[in-house]
Order: structure tokens, then C-alpha cells, then sequence
């Protein structure tokens, strides 16, 4: 049984790791959140120790790797904010733990530079979650693609509409310096499942980027993509408004749609299972979708042309 901290345990996201974390036959001693409001803890470890302040979490953490009385923790599961995830498994491998960090796992490419070298001073490894990966569909999806592998480029078309309210832009994940913006906070996954299936960013322009939609185009080995993200639900189509759905998924590849809207409670525990199993993704498996979304983070806006994603012209017009 390994023992397992956590940051940022208030979060959203935070119910799966702590999810995993059981489902894995592990255990939680410590967590850290500015915020007091985590009672789903009692569902899962109430016997974890709880922290508001980083330092006093800090010092605990190394309280227990110094007494060395089977507490000491080896893995750090990251949860806070997408500005905090650097330092914190910098932290993580200065305390001898290994870091499992939620998505986006850095804003810049050049930590993850960084931290590779950090990984080899502690002989420690740093891990993310690209869950999209594991989905079955998504495996199908890629074996298929090898086995029918041609010269002619992929016609995909992505659209991702996860609705959010008024809360979301009042909250860190609406400042760009602390989310990355919408490609980097929202997209990052559909990014890094494109380029795990069709190949390297050969060329990128981005048609549409505000606080709730972002558009572009992207040229990749093996695909020509027209995507589109957005958090405002007047985008959504009317077959979502009229099931009452708030999150649209669509992935066409030659006009054939891909449906991968279910299957995702889970994957955060297989993710958990393949790391402890000696697999898990790292630091660079995530570096090419980190790269892609900060350049989106940082392109100039090109006019709407025949690439342009429908949706995405309709805001513009």
C-alpha cells in the first residue's frame, strides 16, 4: 500500500483522484486546500490529516518522510489551480514523492524541460493524467486508424461544449495567467488525443479565441482538424438543448462520428492503476499538447476562411 498526499482537495476534479486513490487499495494521510469546504474526504479517508496553509502542509509532509515510520508519502496527487501545478510537484519531488498532477500539467513548455532535470536530481518521476488515452474508445479508435493507415489526410472536425456559469470567468480559470485561457484549461485532452491519433502539429491558425470560445485549424501528420471549445451553452446544438444536455461531444473523422461521450467516471482509476502498475504517462507524453495550447495561448487571430469551424463563423459574423 502506498500513501498518498493531495492538493487542491476542495476542487472539482478532486472526487476522482480521491476515488482512485481508494479504488487502488492506497491510502491518504495528508490534504491541502485554501479552502475548508472538503467533507467528500469523509467518504474516502477521514483519517487524512487536513491543511488550509501550504507551509504547515509542507512541514507535515516532511515531518513523515523524516520519522520514517511507514507515513512517509510517496506520491502527491495535484489538483489545485493550473498556475500552482509547477511549483507543486516541484514540492513533491523535493519531499521524495512521486507527483501525479491533473491537466494541463504546466502552462509553458519550458517547465517541463525543467522538470525533467528536476526528475533525475530527486530519481523521481512526475506523472499526468491524459486519461483520454485509456478510453476504449479511444484505443478502438487508434488501432483502427493504424490498420488502415493511407496517404490521404484525416477530415476531423472536433466541437466540445461543456456549459459553465457566471462563476467560472469570476474564478481563477477565468484569468489567463493562472488557467491558460480555454484552449490550455478545457481543451488540452481533445489536443493531446488529436495528436496522439493523427501525428506531430505540422501547422496551426486559430480563427476565434475570447474568455468562452476558442477556434482553430490544425494540420496534422495524418489529419486536416477544424475544432471548436466553448463554456457558453447559447453554442449548443438543439438535439443537446432539446435532451436537456449541457455538454456536447463531437468528433468526426471523415464525416464519420466517433461517440465517446460516456466511460469517463472511471478513468482516473485505470490511470492511477497503470501508473502503480509501472506504466502512467509523464512529462513527455504531455509535451506536445502543452506546446500546442501555449502557442494558441499566443497567436495572433487569422480572418475566418474555408477552415474555419461553422460554429466558430457564426460567431465571428
Amino acid at each position: 500500500m502506498n500513501n498518498f498526499a493531495i492538493t487542491g482537495v476542495a476542487g472539482y476534479i478532486a472526487p476522482r483522484h480521491l476515488k482512485a486513490i481508494k479504488g487502488t487499495n492506497n491510502n491518504l494521510v495528508a490534504a491541502l486546500d485554501l479552502s475548508d469546504s472538503v467533507g467528500i474526504i469523509d467518504s474516502y479517508f477521514p483519517e487524512a490529516d487536513f491543511f488550509t496553509e501550504f507551509e504547515r502542509f509542507d512541514r507535515h509532509i516532511d515531518k513523515l518522510r523524516r520519522e520514517n515510520k511507514g507515513k512517509e508519502v510517496n506520491y502527491i496527487s495535484i489538483c489545485s489551480p493550473n498556475y500552482l501545478h509547477d511549483a507543486h510537484i516541484r514540492f513533491s519531488l523535493r519531499v521524495g514523492a512521486n507527483a501525479i498532477c491533473e491537466k494541463p500539467i504546466v502552462l509553458n513548455p519550458w517547465n517541463i524541460d525543467a522538470l525533467l532535470e528536476l526528475e533525475k536530481e530527486y530519481s523521481k518521476k512526475v506523472y499526468t493524467i491524459l486519461q483520454l488515452r485509456l478510453h476504449p474508445v479511444m484505443i478502438k479508435l487508434k488501432n483502427d486508424l493504424i490498420n488502415k493507415r493511407s496517404n490521404k489526410k484525416h477530415q476531423v472536425i472536433l466541437t466540445y461544449i461543456t456549459s459553465r456559469g457566471h462563476w467560472y470567468l469570476r474564478s481563477w480559470k477565468g484569468n489567463l495567467e493562472k488557467s491558460g485561457g480555454l484552449a490550455t484549461n478545457i481543451g488540452i485532452h481533445f489536443f493531446d488525443i488529436l495528436i496522439w491519433l493523427f501525428g506531430n502539429v505540422e501547422k496551426s491558425e486559430v480563427h476565434l479565441n475570447t474568455a468562452t470560445s476558442a477556434s482553430g485549424y490544425l494540420e496534422l501528420e495524418n489529419a486536416s482538424v477544424n475544432w471548436f471549445l466553448s463554456i457558453d451553452s447559447k453554442n449548443l446544438p438543439d438535439e443537446a438543448v432539446i435532451n436537456e444536455k449541457r455538454t456536447y461531444r463531437l468528433l468526426s473523422i471523415d464525416e464519420n462520428k466517433v461517440e465517446f461521450s460516456e466511460g469517463f467516471t472511471d478513468l482516473h482509476t485505470a490511470v492511477y492503476r497503470d501508473i502503480l502498475a509501472g506504466g502512467g504517462f509523464g512529462l513527455i507524453d504531455a509535451k506536445p499538447s502543452i506546446q500546442l495550447a501555449y502557442e494558441i495561448r499566443k497567436a495572433k487571430i487569422q480572418a475566418a476562411n474555408s477552415m474555419t469551424h461553422p460554429l466558430a463563423n457564426k460567431l465571428i459574423d
